[in-house]
């Protein structure tokens, strides 16, 4: 499975059963978690085994069960390009544990910072987390009705785009892979616009950590589909707000 398909297959999980996931793919993530942390201002930490911080009420407000894996996203405190990195770079390890027939789920406030049990410094945040482990085929009931609760209607690809004039294919590839983003709320923050033949993404609320990550999931969705063939375009980000699509 590719990770443009697994942007098609991925649905946020909160129920896991009690399976373990096996030591090569716990270890094919821990590794991927090494990689992106030593990316500038971010770091990723596994806990596998170890549902602590997601156990109870309390904690999780019910709205999970049986977790035991996640991934703890840290970043530099108020350091909005890493907390941007942090949802690139966390929906790119999100995307690969779903090739390996894992369920996921991007998390920020429902479960246990001081529970996690990683170490920190007085300039780093823990920003949220991402739980993997198998799941069953079909949504639970608890699932469903949560999913009910917390997901907003996806909005048109016209709502999400401000342009000047009509967008060439590889950007509309690029949006519909945006509009199957993981994000807080389902709020979908993110505006990409295409002026003068360039294409940029940004939010208007910069003081918002959830919509920062949004934002970074949502370029990288951006770039995985806007790779899509036939109409193949090979580009990066710049991170930061309204930075430009590098073709």
């Amino acid at each position: 499975m590719t990770l443009t398909e697994a942007i098609d297959i991925r649905r946020s999980r909160r129920k896991y059963l009690d399976i373990p996931v096996e030591p090569e793919k716990i270890e094919k993530l821990r590794l991927l978690a090494q990689e992106f942390s030593r990316v500038d201002g971010i770091r990723m930490e596994l806990v596998v085994d170890n549902g602590t911080a997601f156990n109870g009420l309390g904690k999780s407000y019910g709205m999970f069960s049986g977790v035991k894996n996640y991934a703890v996203l840290i970043s530099r405190f108020k350091d909005f390009t890493a907390i941007e990195k942090i949802g690139y770079y966390g929906e790119l390890l999100t995307l690969h544990a779903v090739t390996m027939g894992l369920g996921t789920c991007w998390v920020a406030g429902t479960f246990s910072r001081k529970h996690c049990p990683v170490k920190f410094s007085g300039d780093e945040i823990i920003c949220c987390a991402i739980t993997f482990g198998y799941t069953g085929e079909q949504f639970s009931r608890k699932e469903k009705f949560i999913n009910s609760l917390t997901h907003r209607k996806t909005k048109p690809i016209e709502e999400m785009i401000e342009a000047s004039t009509s967008v060439p294919e590889w950007f509309m590839n690029g949006m519909r892979a945006v509009q199957k983003a993981p994000s807080a709320v389902n709020r979908q923050p993110v505006i990409f616009s295409f002026v003068d033949g360039r294409a940029r993404a940004g939010i208007k609320n910069r003081s918002d950590n959830n919509s920062i990550i949004d934002m970074g999931i949502a370029k990288l969705h951006f770039e995985l589909g806007a790779a899509i063939p036939p109409n193949v375009v090979s580009g990066k980000w710049n991170f930061g707000n309204y930075e430009e699509f590098i073709l």
